[in-house]
């Protein structure tokens, strides 16, 4: 059995007849047998540059990532090391159950990521056993011969067996930006990357024509291989988790403030140093809601589970989120809007030509799954009944469709051997490249547009007696006729358009055809109050008018791929988050430039790897569906930050301001970071917990100085029963240095537990907004484990005593008037805030997503860990 020689890379193949790089690789026309492939699998493995799955250690590191928790661990430390060993063992203990929590969560979350990412697959076709069969990109292996066809990612570097007007985009290779054309003749020795024009390269992308060409090198040996084995696959950051790092970096400055003027003032009272560095920084990490990023974890793992029984795949955990706050949609029409189940209507001959003219030249220019449009006429009834006008006519070459020309011409010979090259195409591309055409034309494709329906137009002209076609000679054409195709408005779409409206999310249709069409498909769903803008109309805009029309305009027609991705990033200037849907490698551009870019399973390859959502069914009320999943997400990771930030506030101020006037501790460290878990712990199933409907009808943005405002104003109203109890312990119970840490444990516990029945809405806690079973057992739990706590065994040695009973019925006074007055402040509070409400401002740039590669074997997914929330 022939294997592929170890020498042969594509450097050096690229330098030698395709036929000599054929033979020594073992293949032939038939592609290699199917034993051939086996043994080559196991010679050379997965056709992947990298496998990222899911690795225990790399999360774990990244709970370990926190300075605040390296800082306490090495306070820890030196307290065993000068005597006070329980004290130490019982924050490692803590620090630990800490960790683990999180570390579990986050866990769970990426392997859910990596679970959903494997479902994405990108398929080619390959020659094995004499016949073309459709295979993953992984099983590629050296020998195999592979179809190029517009649009495709270029599987492996291969070397060009034929090709028909190939142009490769190479910019992920080598930053050229203009297509580079191919030709199957070797080059010469020494021939740079950039000009390896016999070759086409693993992660380019095809721009136009057809190819055929010989597997040389696989995964890591590829020239892609080599250069992104090296790289970083981490993504950049989100909204979401930029918000998320901006707040950490809030409760830095707030946590630093705190330690430093406490220790200070520890140390100038006299107290022992180590106590008071291991009180000051219990008080830095208490401030913290350490089981911020597992609560995130789990809400978006939660999401994605339930994104996916409604047939949605996320590729990247944090665009859920994301997802949530688009308010603008750009997308396309066919299959979108309309049933996308093409089919064909009839001929329009144009005036001198008769119907059947039109159905033979429109079959004889047919490419049988190239596009909808081509297979609808394939193989409608009409064709079927017509396939005797084929007889004695040949089709020769082909200049394939591009999205700059809108064509397809080929030439086709009859049985006595005349060549006529015939064109097909948009409409308006054709007639401006035909000669005289009739008014009575010209009012026929006025009245299919007006009426809905797709058209193409066919002309003819002669062609030489030699050479190929090329774009030059698509000119001087004779009309035919059109070929008119029925794609009717989908039903549910618009329910699916009502419901986005209703989320405050705004729909604008990108397409390729025609504007007549398009408005007409709007209309008739109910997509109404904006004008048309053509591709031609955008290239008369600056930045400035485009973001103005963009305002009032529904339909942009006949724009190109750069078109799209300037309307996308212009509208992000503009301010709000965009989405764009699409499924085409006309779309590829756009979808890098949204904020969300989306495709479906049945899109190229190109556009489902530039997309952050997989939608397995083409369906706006699936997106519905994850604009309000993301929705609720945000609402709920909110809800535990301003529930988390004031309690933990006003907790710590209160330990600030009690260490001033006691003269022992008001609670020990170990205590304080107990505190904090069981609290945390307690919230774990906030991401179970419903969302006022309120919450759900417009995007939800991080607002910084919303979250410091009510962490100023909530946090010292919890200070104010932290400062009675402290009362009650000394002047009513008497209490010492231990019960008088036990009382203040179980009623800070308490009330920062039960407050999140309160602070989880705006509406009226119970009555008109009930909190979910899991968070209801879960708050009530952790409040119960505190009080119950000082009375076990292991209560004496966390160092609390036990309360009487006189304590608890003051304590179920002060938590009824505490969330009395939580619940007036809150209205306040809010009322407010609609008060002061600033216009949404334009942002800058969002996280830009680098075209990633499919040829990665599991999911490329970080979701948000330590490190998101503390660096």
């Amino acid at each position: 059995m022939t294997t592929p020689s170890p020498d042969l890379d594509v450097s050096s193949a690229a330098t030698l007849p395709a036929e000599q790089v054929a033979e020594r690789l073992g293949t032939t026309e038939r592609g290699l047998t199917s034993a051939q492939v086996r043994e080559r699998q196991l010679r050379y493995g997965q056709n992947a540059v990298a496998s990222h799955r899911t690795r225990a250690l790399v999360v774990l590191g990244r709970q370990l990532r926190s300075p605040l928790l390296f800082l306490l661990v090495a306070a820890a430390a030196a307290s065993y090391f000068v005597g006070e060993r329980s004290d130490a063992v019982i924050i490692a203990v803590i620090v630990t159950l800490s960790v683990g929590l999180g570390f579990g969560n986050e866990y769970r979350a990426e392997r859910a990521a990596e679970s959903l990412h494997s479902q994405v697959q990108h398929r080619t076709f390959a020659v094995r056993d004499g016949g073309a069969v459709e295979v993953d990109v992984r099983e590629l292996v050296p020998g195999d011969i592979v179809e190029l066809r517009l649009g495709d990612i270029v599987p492996a570097d291969l070397r060009l067996l034929a090709v028909t007007a190939l142009e490769c985009e190479e910019l992920v290779l080598t930053g050229e930006s203009l297509p580079v054309p191919k030709l199957p003749g070797p080059v010469a020795p020494g021939t740079s990357l950039a000009e390896l024009t016999s070759c086409a390269l693993m992660g380019t992308v095809v721009h136009a024509g057809t190819g055929r060409g010989v597997v040389v090198s696989t995964g890591p040996r590829t020239e892609f291989g080599r250069i992104a084995v090296g790289l970083s696959t981490h993504h950049l950051d989100t909204e979401f988790q930029v918000g998320l790092r901006r707040f950490s970096m809030l409760l830095v400055y707030v946590a630093a403030v705190l330690t430093t003027s406490i220790f200070v003032a520890n140390v100038a009272l006299h107290r022992p140093v180590i106590d008071a560095l291991l009180f000051s920084l219990a008080i830095a990490v208490g401030i913290t809601p350490q089981l911020l990023p597992a609560v995130v974890a789990t809400s978006l793992a939660a999401g994605s589970r339930r994104m996916r029984r409604r047939r949605v795949l996320v590729k990247r955990l944090v665009c859920i989120e994301d997802l949530g706050d688009v308010d603008l949609l750009f997308t396309d029409k066919t299959g979108t809007l309309t049933d996308g189940r093409i089919s064909f209507m009839r001929a329009v001959p144009a005036p001198g030509s008769d119907a059947s003219a039109v159905l033979r030249w429109g079959l004889l220019s047919t490419d049988v799954g190239a596009n909808a449009l081509d297979d609808a006429l394939w193989t409608s009834p009409a064709a079927a009944a017509g396939r005797d006008l084929l007889d004695g006519y040949r089709r020769l070459d082909t200049l394939p469709f591009d999205h700059q020309r809108r064509l397809v011409s080929m030439i086709v010979a009859d049985a006595a051997g005349t060549r006529t090259l015939v064109t097909k195409g948009a409409p308006e591309t054709v007639l401006q490249r035909c000669v005289d055409v009739p008014d009575a034309a010209r009012a026929a494709l006025a009245a299919e547009f007006a009426a809905g329906n797709r058209v193409v137009a066919v002309g003819l002209r002669p062609a030489p007696a030699e050479g190929i076609p090329i774009a030059a000679a698509e000119c001087e054409l004779e009309l035919v006729g059109l070929l008119v195709f029925l794609d009717p408005p989908k039903a549910g779409a618009g329910a699916a358009l009502k419901r986005l409206s209703d989320l405050g999310v705004g729909v604008k249709v990108l397409t390729g055809d025609s504007a007549p069409v398009a408005l007409k498909v709007c209309a008739d769903l109910g997509l109404t109050g904006g004008g048309a803008l053509s591709g031609t109309d955008l290239d008369y805009l600056d930045d400035a008018g485009l973001a103005a029309a963009i305002a009032t305009t529904t339909v942009f027609a006949r724009v190109s791929p750069e078109q799209k991705a300037r309307i996308v990033r212009v509208q992000r200037r503009s301010g709000g988050d965009v989405a764009f849907l699409g499924d085409g490698v006309n779309d590829a551009l756009a979808l890098h430039a949204a904020d969300v870019g989306i495709s479906v399973d049945s899109g190229t390859d190109v556009a489902k790897d530039a997309a952050d959502v997989i939608l397995l069914e083409k369906d706006l009320d699936v997106l519905a569906d994850g604009v309000a999943e993301g929705r609720r997400i945000f609402a709920n990771t909110i809800k535990y930050v301003l529930m988390g930030t004031s309690s933990n506030f006003g907790n710590m101020f209160s330990a600030a301001g009690a260490s001033l006037f006691l003269h022992f501790l008001p609670m020990l460290p170990s205590q304080i970071l107990l505190n904090n878990l069981l609290y945390d712990a307690g919230q774990l199933a906030i991401p179970t917990d419903d969302v006022d409907e309120e919450q759900l009808r417009r995007p939800s943005h991080w607002d910084l100085g919303l979250i410091r405002r009510f962490m100023l104003v909530f946090g010292p109203i919890s200070s104010i029963f932290d400062f009675a109890t402290f009362a009650v312990m000394l002047w009513v119970f008497d209490a010492g240095p231990a019960e008088f840490r036990s009382g203040w444990f179980v009623e800070s516990l308490a009330t920062q537990s039960l407050v999140v029945f309160a602070i989880r809405t705006r509406r009226v806690p119970f009555v008109r907004s009930r909190p979910s079973l899991p968070l209801t057992l879960t708050a009530l739990g952790a409040a119960g484990i505190g009080a119950l706590l000082p009375l076990t065994p292991l209560g004496h040695v966390l160092g609390f005593w036990a309360l009487p009973m006189g304590f608890f019925a003051t304590l179920a006074a002060m938590v009824v008037v505490y969330l009395v007055l939580i619940e007036f402040g809150k209205r306040l509070f809010y009322a407010h805030e609609r008060a002061e409400v600033p216009p949404h401002a334009p942002k800058p740039g969002r996280h830009l997503r680098r075209r990633a590669s499919y040829f990665s074997t599991a999911s490329r997914d970080r979701s948000p860990g330590p490190g998101d929330a503390t660096r």
